[in-house]
């Protein structure tokens, strides 16, 4: 028990009192430090604080549902000894080492563990903010140094203008706003609708003449019902529903 010399306080978790005399004698002259007493059946109960001891020892067979309370209790970096155990260590080192210990391990019929070096719950503030003054340089510009493009000259007045909306559909095989002989996408039907709005909407006289004066002057039957005044002779289209029957 060389390794534990020069630590300030232990607690012994006994279940045999015929032999813990004994024991804390040894780990008193072992760690020249001062040793507690508690019994596994009375741990639950302890209200010892955080961080209490640099070494905990455990004598008992079974010890369960108790590893994270000990690990609270241990000093960061403190060590933790379990000295008899019952079941397989492999799965006992995994239960102590998912309550949050490190370097769990096995040495002569004894199952180590480490506490971290740091308290349970303790934070810190992590930056990941780096200044790279070389970056900055990178994306220094100077106005003596580059001539900056004007974005107005990169267009004309032909890419400003909007596309015809007519023009927009073609036929896939012609390429052009023409329906090919065996038309299936539809366009024939388009263009055979738009034609008849056209033609309806060229034919369309006023039996009053008072149609571009407004609702006011309109008939009830007036196809231009719901449209604002327009100057006389001026060409109004009309939306394809207004220029087909309702039955």
């Amino acid at each position: 028990m060389e390794q534990f010399k020069g630590l300030d306080k232990t607690l012994y978790i006994w279940t045999d009192s015929d032999s813990v005399d004994k024991r804390v004698q040894e780990i008193k002259a072992a760690t020249g430090g001062e040793v507690a007493l508690e019994n596994v059946h009375r741990l639950s109960f302890s209200s010892y604080a955080n961080s209490s001891f640099d070494l905990i020892v455990i004598e008992c067979a079974q010890l369960t549902d108790n590893y994270v309370k000990l690990l609270h209790m241990l000093k960061p970096s403190g060590k933790l000894h379990l000295v008899a155990y019952i079941g397989p260590a492999s799965s006992l080192l995994q239960e102590i080492k998912l309550s949050g210990f490190i370097n769990c391990r096995e040495e002569a019929d004894t199952l180590i563990a480490e506490k971290p070096g740091y308290e349970v719950g303790s934070s810190a503030r992590l930056s990941f903010l780096k200044k790279n003054t070389s970056a900055v340089n990178v994306w220094k510009i100077s106005g003596d140094e580059e001539e900056l493009i004007d974005e107005e000259e990169l267009l004309d007045e032909a890419d400003k203008q909007l596309p015809d909306p007519s023009a927009l559909k073609v036929c896939s095989t012609t390429g052009k706003r023409k329906a090919c002989k065996n038309c299936s996408c539809g366009l024939a039907e388009e263009l055979e609708s738009e034609k008849q709005v056209q033609t309806a909407t060229e034919n369309a006289k006023s039996s009053c003449g008072n149609c571009y004066l407004g609702d006011a002057f309109r008939c009830s039957t007036c196809p231009y019902l719901g449209m604002p005044a327009f100057k006389p002779g001026e060409k109004v289209q009309l939306a394809d529903n207004l220029l087909k029957s309702d039955i």
